[in-house]
């Protein structure tokens, strides 16, 4: 489905938590919103991931720590499958293990269980948009992660980048800093539909799955780095 047309009916939410308490708080916070829609509920990651090929969430908010299968091996499944889902990864947890595993399993965000409800609601509306949401203090681990394995700034990002346009690149080192579609285009004054395209256009050449792996790539290619 495109982003379109998602955009035109309620984000189909599904929780993988195994905790059942956890899921009643999280069907409190997401009904009162109603542009989203809860389709179905999983205690593991081997029936998360059989609901994900079921019911064709939107947005799946996947626990960590679960039974069977854990939130990483299940997001790694459902992004195997090609399956038109986009995972929240949900942690108590913000190890760099847990969020760096996610993100090369294909994750779309990354947030801590305490984060705020208002800023949970946003972080499912940005992933179903196909953009990243991650908790400020998980970024800050996963960046000074990074920090740690930086090539030296002397030496050039590699060759491939040399397939990116002046401006991919430039669109690139934007979203590497967590800027959304509409920042992107507001800082390099053109449209956010120009964005958008440069965004997909600089995925395929680098043979990226999403903006999250693009991110990853800046920053352990040295093309950007986390500011002091």
């Amino acid at each position: 489905m495109t982003d379109s047309a998602r955009a035109t009916r309620p984000v189909r939410v599904l929780l993988a938590d195994d905790q059942p308490l956890l899921r009643a708080g999280f069907r409190m916070v997401l009904g009162t919103e109603a542009d989203l829609d809860i389709v179905g509920e999983a205690a593991d990651g081997v029936e998360a991931v059989e609901l994900a090929r079921r019911l064709s969430p939107d947005v799946v908010l996947m626990d960590v720590r679960m039974p069977r299968l854990d939130g990483v091996a299940a997001t790694r499944a459902i992004v195997e499958a090609r399956l038109p889902v986009r995972v929240l990864v949900l942690t108590s947890f913000d190890l760099d293990e847990y969020v760096v595993g996610a993100v090369r399993a294909g994750a779309y965000g990354f947030l801590a269980k305490d984060v705020p409800a208002e800023d949970l609601v946003a972080a499912i509306r940005t992933v179903a948009a196909g953009e990243a949401a991650v908790t400020p203090r998980i970024l800050k681990r996963l960046l000074d992660r990074f920090a740690e394995l930086l090539p030296d700034p002397a030496v050039d990002p590699p060759r491939l980048f040399n397939a990116l346009t002046e401006r991919e690149r430039e669109v690139l080192v934007q979203v590497a800093r967590g800027l959304s579609n509409a920042e992107v285009a507001r800082v390099l004054a053109v449209s956010e539909t120009t964005v958008k395209t440069h965004v997909g256009h600089l995925l395929t050449k680098l043979g990226l799955r999403d903006r999250v792996q693009a991110v990853v790539l800046a920053y352990e290619s040295g093309l950007v780095r986390p500011r002091a």
